[in-house]
Parts: structure tokens; C-alpha cells; sequence
């Protein structure tokens, strides 16, 4: 017991090999799952009867909307789902559609082509986009380490997640990783690249609070221009009413499917939903996630105001923006990919601490089985190694702003 503590401490059972054939196999594992559910679909739905890429349903439905002339449409959950019993027949489930209406031009766009084309294109796209962007946060001497970086950002357990719900978990990855990479060097870029990201409004706490934090004013400058400029061209193509419409279908996202649940606490992958699935009453359930939310962002601050290096910061503002919000799934575990490519880059630069390699580890692993373990034995896996991470990111920051610590040296990975 005491050599498996020891190795897990270390992370000396990473090796190399170790580590290429957990990869190896997770790919393939996932490869033969999604070929199984492309073999037996109709090309429209599955064999359960589900639409391919289940949620993505919903967004090429709205934006059938769209080129009907209807943007408002979407934003009716009755509507919403009556055109998706259209599209996939009468006892398809409800998906519903939760976006701004910044992405309804997303939406039409991809409505133009046949449903299982736009599938295919919009993974497609967004994840050449992901991959990409996994390979600029990287520093040279990991990129050519050959290509191991390549089978771990495609063998990542989200991405198989993200490519069965057909959801925008590379596009917002993408967006957050260059973002950062570009942070210091094209602020205005950065800038604009956050300000995109307003698609995804509840991942959006915590990123102005680092900006700030960071004194990176024309990252913000640029970030906010970017978003005034979306509600421009959005009121200019649908009409002022488009907002309406869309602060309206926030009362059915909050009650229905965060606060009841009607998703599923073992998908909905936040405190909040935590605190929830353990019998918290919704108004207890809220001060939990707002009490963490305001620790992590504390949090954030101080690192983002030190000297500690742009990896570490830019790792923890990664995995602080899921940990802020409520309303996480786990299809948005992609997002974590880039935060475990800068903590890799930074161990692998100035050594590995204690623990640091075996919870990278657990979080790369981790969206294989959160949501099982979650509906299985109530245990919010994803929850869990995100926090742990967290706090190891303030820990090794500490470190290296000047408390003298060992650090581990091995050959793994």
C-alpha cells in the first residue's frame, strides 16, 4: 500500500508506455462506440430512437426557424420542440434551446444543409478549430515530442462526449484557449476571441474579473466592443424583440432544467447541481455554488494580480470558469483540455510537485465515467478533480512566488 501511495504521490506509474496505452485504448474504445451508433442510426436518428448528435438537434431546429423567418421561435420551448418532432418524428425527445440569439446565425447557417451534413460539418470544423488551438498552447519541445500531444488532445474522453451530444464544446475550448495564448502578444485579438464566447454566457463570470485582475485593458476594451457589436447586428437582423424573446426562455433554463433537474443531476456536472443531487434545497443549493463562486474568483484574483507564470494562471481561470457556474455539462468538459495542456507545459518546464501528475491524470480521465459514477453512486467525480486541481494551481503558484519545496523528479510521460 505504501509503494502505491508513493507512486500515486509521485506520479511515477505515468510512465511513458503507460500513458500512450491508456490513450490507445480510450480511443479506441470510443472509436468503436460512435462507429456502433453511426452503423445502426437511419442516418437521421439513432437506434434508440434519439437524433444523431442528440442536442445538436435543437440547434439546427432553431435555425430552420431562422430561414423560416421565425428567429423568435426558438426561444418558446412548445414551439422549439414541435419543430423538432417535425424534423425527427413524433416521439423524439425535447431538446431544448438555451443560446443567445448572437447564435442563431450559427444555427441558420448550418440549417442550409442536410441535418446529418451539418452534423458532421459542425464537429468537423470546430474540431480541426480544437485541435489547433491545443497546439498553440503547447511550447515547441512538446509539440514535436512525437506528436504524443496529438493522440491525448483526440483521445480526451470529452471529446467523444462532446462529439455524441454533437455540441459546442470545441468552439468554446477553441475560443477560450486562444484567447489566452493570444492574451499577451495581440490583446485586441484576445479580446475578441473572449467577447465570442458570449455565446456562452455562464462562462463568462469570471473571465473580465482575471482580465482586470491582470490589467489586460485591451484584451477588455476589445472583449466589450466585440459583444456591443454582436447585439448590434443580432437587433439589426431579428429585431429588438429577439431579446425579449430571450430573457423570456431563461425562466424554462433555470427552473427546468438547473433547479428541477430535468437534465440530470449526473449530467449537470457543477456545485450547484452537487449540492443538489445530495438533497439541498434549491436556495441552499445557490449559497453553496455562490459561496465557491466567490472563493474561486478570490482566488483568481490574487493569482492573476501575482508574478506567478501566464501557464498557471491561465490553467486556473480555465477550470474556475466551469467551477463558477451552475449551469455546467459534462459535454463541457472539452474546455479542460487546454487547461491541462498549460499545466503539463508548465511541469514539464520547472518539475512536477507532489500529486500534480497523478491528478492531471484523474481529470484527463475523468469525463469517461463522471456521469456514470455520478447516476450510479452519487459521487460528482467532475466536481471533484476540478476542485482538486484548483487547489493544487494555488499550491504550486505559492511554490514558485517563494516557499521552498521539493520537487518531484521522474521519466514519466
Amino acid at each position: 500500500m505504501a509503494t502505491f501511495i508513493d507512486a500515486l504521490r509521485t506520479g511515477s506509474w505515468l510512465t511513458r508506455e503507460r500513458t500512450r496505452l491508456i490513450a490507445f485504448a480510450v480511443l479506441f474504445a470510443s472509436s468503436v462506440g460512435l462507429a456502433f451508433i453511426l452503423a445502426t442510426s437511419n442516418g437521421l436518428n439513432d437506434y434508440q430512437g434519439r437524433p444523431l448528435g442528440t442536442d445538436f438537434s435543437n440547434v439546427y431546429a432553431a435555425g430552420t426557424y431562422v430561414l423560416d423567418g421565425k428567429a423568435n421561435a426558438p426561444f418558446d420551448p412548445p414551439q422549439q420542440f414541435e419543430r423538432e418532432k417535425q424534423i425527427f418524428g413524433a416521439n423524439t425527445q425535447f431538446y431544448g434551446w438555451h443560446y443567445p440569439p448572437f447564435f442563431l446565425f450559427v444555427a441558420a447557417l448550418l440549417a442550409l444543409m442536410p441535418y446529418a451534413l451539418a452534423l458532421a460539418v459542425w464537429q468537423g470544423v470546430t474540431f480541426a478549430i480544437y485541435l489547433f488551438a491545443m497546439r498553440s498552447v503547447l511550447p515547441s519541445s512538446l509539440r514535436n515530442d512525437g506528436r504524443l500531444w496529438l493522440l491525448f488532445a483526440v483521445a480526451f474522453p470529452a471529446v467523444f462526449v462532446n462529439i455524441g451530444h454533437g455540441h459546442n464544446g470545441f468552439l468554446t475550448a477553441s475560443l477560450i484557449a486562444l484567447a489566452l495564448v493570444h492574451l499577451g502578444t495581440r490583446p485586441i485579438l484576445s479580446g475578441i476571441l473572449f467577447g465570442l464566447l458570449a455565446y456562452k454566457p455562464q462562462f463568462g463570470l469570471l473571465i473580465p474579473l482575471a482580465l482586470v485582475a491582470g490589467g489586460h485593458w485591451r484584451a477588455i476594451a476589445s472583449a466589450a466592443a466585440t459583444v456591443a457589436a454582436l447585439a448590434l447586428v443580432t437587433t439589426a437582423a431579428f429585431g429588438a424583440d429577439i431579446w425579449s424573446a430571450f430573457l423570456a426562455s431563461t425562466h424554462f433554463t433555470r427552473v427546468v432544467v438547473l433547479e428541477q433537474g430535468d437534465t440530470g443531476w449526473h449530467k449537470i456536472q457543477s456545485i450547484f447541481s452537487w449540492a443538489r443531487m445530495w438533497g439541498s434545497s434549491i436556495p441552499l443549493a445557490y449559497a453553496i455554488q455562490g459561496a465557491a463562486t466567490l472563493a474561486v474568483a478570490a482566488s483568481l484574483a490574487w493569482l492573476w494580480r501575482s508574478s506567478a507564470s501566464f501557464a498557471l494562471k491561465a490553467a486556473a481561470l480555465v477550470i474556475g470558469v466551469l467551477l463558477a457556474t451552475p449551469y455546467s455539462l459534462d459535454y463541457d468538459f472539452v474546455i479542460l483540455a487546454p487547461a491541462i495542456a498549460f499545466l503539463a507545459a508548465d511541469g514539464f518546464s520547472r518539475g512536477f510537485l507532489r500529486w500534480e501528475k497523478s491528478a492531471l491524470a484523474l481529470l484527463w480521465l475523468m469525463p469517461l465515467i463522471a456521469r456514470s459514477v455520478a447516476q450510479q453512486a452519487m459521487i460528482p467525480l467532475g466536481v471533484m478533480a476540478m476542485l482538486i486541481l484548483f487547489i493544487l494551481i494555488l499550491r504550486r503558484a505559492a511554490h514558485g512566488l517563494g516557499l521552498r519545496v521539493s520537487r518531484v523528479t521522474s521519466s514519466a510521460t
